[in-house]
């Protein structure tokens, strides 16, 4: 069956006519009825799951989405930034490790394995080696239940520092 187009007096075949039609229609229903978007005002997970999160991700080899969750994380627990900082050191990106040991113990000055990590940073790089000594030995006051590994770093801080 084929209709004459009006005032043209060419034949136009139905399907044609119906293709159009459903064209007209699809493109009037994505213009009005979009699909529904699903807002999260609050994030579902609580700073530890961010932070269990991040660490399975770390497991995983998928450092740059455990960042994510331990910058999560950050926002309410410090030992985040604890966390970050030995990315950063796992990338030999000092500066932000750096940044970040020094923020977790802005943070939590109780936080005995920041102290260590960052003596130990300054112990590899060479630099500072009175303040990396000065956190070995913080980190041992701090959290005498694991001397043995914070000693070890006091002991070759002080291997360095000795004059040869």
């Amino acid at each position: 069956m084929e209709h004459r187009a009006k005032g043209s007096g060419q034949k136009l075949p139905i399907s044609f006519m119906v293709f159009s039609l459903c064209s007209i229609l699809f493109a009037l229903c994505l213009s009005a009825c979009a699909l529904p978007k699903i807002i999260f005002l609050d994030d579902p997970l609580t700073p530890e799951e961010h932070l269990n999160l991040g660490v399975t991700y770390e497991k995983k080899g998928e450092p740059e989405n455990a960042m994510k969750e331990y910058k999560s994380a950050s926002k309410k627990l410090p030992l985040a930034y604890l966390y970050m900082g030995n990315i950063y050191f796992q990338k030999h990106d000092y500066e932000e490790a750096e940044y970040n040991y020094k923020k977790a113990i802005k943070k939590d000055p109780k936080n005995a394995d920041a102290y260590n990590n960052l003596a130990w940073l300054y112990y590899l790089t060479l630099e500072k080696p009175d303040e990396a000594e000065r956190l070995a030995l913080k980190a041992i006051e701090l959290n005498p239940a694991k001397k043995e590994v914070y000693i070890d770093t006091l002991k070759r801080i002080r291997e360095v520092k000795r004059p040869k």
